[in-house]
């Protein structure tokens, strides 16, 4: 009796998980894709995304629906053919500082808006969000989501709809890559400060080269300037020497009687003879 009761609390407790286990759509687009050659009805598959905030590898092998081997082929190159990954929300640090999702269980692969038959599903996590804390997240979703059965077969059908209009290609992983690789916004860790300080420095440096510029500047010219009333004042002095010589000179000329080279006799002769 208390087995039976232990079981069935076990199942009701996994309906009730299975009940409010809501899985979320990704899709991607048939160019990121590699499918080859069909063996017997079903082709190898893979699907490889390494940009933030995925970073996964998806293998298995695939049918067409009708079981044409040249379908898939064919619907790849036309752009028909897509991947719809599904996936618990469940995040996961990189060794980059990204935040990856790493709680996928199933994907499918469309044709147009047909499912295939897949089988051997199996995903890998790659750098940087591979660690053991990432691995378990992935371990977890996957025993989740066996809890949903297949969630392909209608119960989901909008949110699928809905991430297949959107499918992620080549183009907007480029866009994310570019997003990545600007700087990031001040999140309160020591490196964004580090760059808002070095950022608020460079005006002040700027500021203090300039003041040392206008400083040897103007000890430059105040040089120049104590040079010049330096080459005035000397000039000035020369200018005020020159009228007294002129003068003196010219006293000298209006008397000759008192021209030094004259004797006291000469002298006295000279003023007498004028």
């Amino acid at each position: 009796m208390r087995k039976l009761l232990a079981f069935l609390f076990l199942a009701f407790a996994v309906v009730c998980s299975a009940q409010t286990l809501k899985p979320e759509f990704q899709a991607f687009s048939g160019a990121l894709l590699k499918l080859k050659k069909a063996d017997k009805g079903f082709h190898k598959f893979q699907l490889t995304v390494d940009v933030a905030p995925w970073a996964f590898q998806a293998t298995g092998e695939v049918m067409a629906p009708g079981g044409d081997p040249d379908l898939l082929i064919t619907g790849l190159f036309d752009g028909e053919l897509y991947a719809v990954l599904a996936y618990v929300p469940s995040t996961a640090a990189g060794s980059d500082g990204e935040e990856y999702q790493v709680g996928f269980f199933d994907m499918m692969l469309y044709f147009e808006e047909e499912p295939t038959r897949i089988r051997n599903l199996k995903f890998k996590l790659l750098p940087p969000a591979n660690d053991e804390w990432a691995k378990g997240i992935l371990k977890d979703a996957l025993e989740s989501g066996s809890l949903l059965g297949n969630v392909w077969g209608g119960k989901f059908e909008k949110d699928i709809a809905r991430a297949s209009a959107n499918p992620m290609d080549k183009r907007k992983l480029e866009n994310l890559q570019k997003k990545k690789k600007k700087l990031p916004e001040d999140d309160g860790t020591i490196a964004p400060k580090k760059r808002r300080v070095e950022a608020e420095e460079e005006p002040v440096e700027e500021v203090k080269s300039k003041k040392k510029k206008k400083k040897s500047e103007d000890e430059e010219e105040s040089s120049v300037s104590k040079k010049k009333k330096k080459k005035k004042a000397v000039e000035e002095d020369a200018e005020d020497e020159a009228p007294k010589k002129k003068k003196k000179k010219k006293k000298k000329l209006e008397d000759p009687c008192d021209d030094p080279d004259l004797s006291a006799k000469e002298k006295r002769r000279c003023r007498m003879n004028k």
